[in-house]
């Protein structure tokens, strides 16, 4: 590969995340500089997805659009040199770290079932759209820091479905506004629309708490960042409770004093429980 090519590829990375970032840092500046761009090149690969199918004129087009980038993603697993920028820096961390297709595919079909789903009758529906859509994404996180423990692929799926639950909560009006929802159709009829985003807060929150075993686990690079989503999605599950539970007025967004916070507490070392918290392991 020209490395000119991947240089450039890489800068249209950044710009991604940068132009995407909002609840919570795509990579800590504590993780290595190789590391970082790892985890920005993956970040870029879930936003372009999400793109895909969130900003194609037509269901018809979003569908057509996604089936060719999971041709050219099942491609580039396949040895094909790609020809999409995200693919092109990607290749290289797929054949570095050995990154398996799974994942990737999954979030793809993921964004596949928006444009055939709008709404989810209960909890187990969205719980396993939530496995497409978000476990995926800690699977390749893990993957790129050369953890393959099955406990923490666990952990890192409740932290991931929690953060995605925790967006879900916050975006409720936006969706809305292009036919989406998903608070589930049971919790409306019997809690309305506050009780029903009350109730994924509560779900986000408890799943979040497994971040805190996972912590636990890894050296300070990786403990730091899943700090940051962990917090990150606490934060935004209190920043929707001040509001009353009412996202479908008004989307709440975290100030920069509070990201400033986050951060800081993020170097924290883990909280030590007694009776399951294990220290954290030699990785």
């Amino acid at each position: 590969m020209n490395a000119i090519d991947l240089e450039a590829a890489d800068v249209y990375c950044r710009l991604l995340a940068r132009r995407h970032y909002e609840n919570f840092a795509v990579a800590s500046r504590l993780v290595h500089r190789s590391v970082r761009r790892d985890l920005v090149r993956v970040y870029a690969f879930c936003r372009t997805t999400d793109d895909l199918g969130d900003e194609s004129s037509s269901k018809d087009a979003a569908l057509s659009r996604l089936q060719r980038w999971r041709d050219e993603t099942v491609a580039v697993f396949a040895g094909t040199a790609p020809v999409h920028p995200v693919l092109v820096a990607l290749s290289e961390t797929i054949e570095r770290s050995e990154l398996p297709a799974q994942p990737f595919l999954d979030l793809i079909a993921a964004n596949v079932m928006d444009q055939n789903v709008s709404s989810y009758a209960a909890w187990p529906d969205l719980e396993a759209y939530c496995r497409l859509s978000a476990a995926p994404v800690g699977r390749m996180v893990l993957c790129v820091f050369g953890i393959g423990d099955p406990a923490a692929r666990r952990l890192s799926d409740d932290v991931c479905i929690g953060l995605q639950l925790a967006n879900h909560a916050q975006d409720v009006k936006r969706d809305a506004a292009i036919g989406r929802s998903y608070l589930p159709e049971s919790e409306i009829a019997e809690r309305g629309v506050a009780g029903a985003v009350r109730s994924i807060v509560e779900r986000a929150r408890g799943l979040l708490a497994s971040g805190c075993e996972l912590e636990a686990k890894v050296r300070a690079p990786l403990r730091v960042q899943l700090a940051l989503y962990r917090l990150g999605g606490l934060a935004i599950c209190d920043a929707i409770e001040q509001i009353g539970f009412r996202t479908d007025r008004e989307r709440p967004h975290l100030s920069r004093a509070t990201k400033f916070t986050l951060a800081a507490r993020a170097l924290l070392p883990p909280v030590r429980r007694t009776g399951g918290m294990r220290s954290a392991e030699n990785r």
